[in-house]
């Protein structure tokens, strides 16, 4: 492929063309030489779109949520990034939740599903670089919503301006978005499934929960929607663009998008010291030094220290 490939495909992904966006979307996946081409391109031309991010637990109606809102905010090219919790043996993903959202989405929007593979660490590089590649491309406002459950969604939830918690009446789910960190991220939530009973005590329980606790400017709103007949939509989006305000009001907004950068500098780094250990584990070096574990020569710990070292940076003389 000529170096020319990349630019190329952005100038058609700018006018329109969903195939080239799509081509784009593959090679950052690939995590290969095209895409890291593809991937800086992005970083140097993004930075315009907002990004949203929709978490919760299964069965919550995430998905008919994200068409709407896509259909609602009014935008011209808005994008769904749909991640599908694929099975780590065989790869497949479940994109049931493309199916929900077809039926409740214009067709301006570009959809497109992404699959964990099982790999969280792979995720939260692959996330940060698809979104910048759909904003590159003149795609606003982003919607990432996550499928799974646990530390994936708060990995995606990261990566937004705003994040949108749902939850359900009744739900016994709260205890468990409690203990995978998603009351913390959240920034706006959504009780679905409004029309079923006690919906206003799931509201109820969340004003309690989020009376104790920590406040810092900004009172995460709690909207009753019902997502398959569309009510409460467009309130939801209402309190989103008043979260997005509030961000660039009190500057928190940049503060975000550089600790964003900062903590996916730390997960490639986090990343590509766990492939480095592979190839240390495999290398004649390695095999020699778990031999000597093997014989009980010395420590599992000890080995770890002896293979560290020639990584460890060297301090330099004392001043």
């Amino acid at each position: 492929m000529s170096p020319e490939l990349p630019d190329e495909l952005f100038d058609a992904a700018a006018a329109g063309n969903r195939r080239a966006l799509g081509r784009l979307l593959t090679m950052v996946e690939r995590r290969d030489d095209l895409g890291a081409v593809v991937a800086t391109r992005a970083h140097r031309d993004g930075g315009q779109a907002r990004v949203i991010g929709i978490t919760g637990a299964p069965g919550t109606g995430k998905s008919t949520i994200t068409g709407r809102l896509a259909d609602v905010s009014g935008a011209a090219r808005p994008a769904i990034l749909a991640i599908d919790p694929s099975s780590p043996l065989t790869g497949g993903a479940i994109l049931g939740d493309r199916i929900r959202m077809d039926g409740h989405i214009s067709s301006s929007a570009f959809i497109r599903s992404m699959a964990t593979r099982g790999h969280a660490g792979g995720l939260a590089v692959a996330v940060p670089d698809a979104i910048r590649v759909l904003d590159a491309a003149g795609c606003d406002p982003v919607i990432v919503e996550t499928v799974g459950v646990g530390q994936v969604e708060v990995s995606v939830a990261a990566a937004a301006d705003t994040t949108v918690v749902v939850v359900t009446p009744g739900w016994g789910d709260a205890v468990q978005a409690n203990k995978a960190g998603l009351l913390e991220v959240a920034d706006v939530f959504a009780v679905n499934k409004a029309d079923r009973p006690d919906a206003r005590g799931a509201r109820r329980d969340l004003e309690l929960m989020l009376d104790l606790g920590h406040q810092d400017g900004w009172r995460a709103p709690i909207v009753l929607t019902t997502a398959n007949q569309g009510k409460g939509i467009e309130d939801l989006w209402a309190e989103i663009e008043r979260h997005a305000a509030h961000l660039r009001e009190s500057g928190q907004l940049s503060r975000r998008r550089c600790q964003r950068q900062r903590d996916e500098v730390a997960d490639r780094i986090e990343l590509g010291l766990r492939d480095r250990a592979g190839q240390i584990i495999e290398s004649e070096v390695g095999a020699a030094v778990l031999d000597r574990v093997e014989h009980r020569e010395i420590s599992p710990a000890a080995a770890a220290e002896m293979l560290l070292a020639p990584l460890t940076p060297d301090p330099g003389p004392e001043s």
